[in-house]
């Protein structure tokens, strides 16, 4: 989306060089505007140089975030198994008066 933002300040900064050339010095001189141009497309290329930076690093955050979510899937699976299996080794809690009535009932 930047760089077809950038794009288009391109353009318009083309059409208004153009322009510039049709109303040659009404208030500025040739070489004063020539001046502006020429720092409007070093700002240009100081933009798209940091729109390059930008995206390098958003792939970057996007492969961590890959990672995280690999990883987080994993624990998550452990996880559960982790408490099914706690679930499943309980011992069954036994009251001391069901124990006496088992023991007499194996008598």
């Amino acid at each position: 989306e930047l760089e077809n933002q950038l794009t288009t300040k391109s353009k318009t900064l083309d059409e208004l060089k153009q322009s510039l050339a049709l109303n040659t010095g009404v208030e500025q001189t040739p070489e004063a505007l020539s001046v502006r141009v020429a720092e409007l497309h070093e700002m240009m290329d100081s933009i798209a140089s940091q729109v390059t930076q930008l995206k390098t690093s958003m792939q970057s955050i996007l492969e961590q975030w890959r990672v995280y979510d690999e990883v987080y899937a994993e624990v998550s699976l452990m996880t559960t198994r982790y408490l099914y299996c706690i679930d499943q080794c309980k011992p069954s809690v036994v009251s001391l008066e069901a124990l006496k009535k088992q023991v007499k009932t194996l008598q």
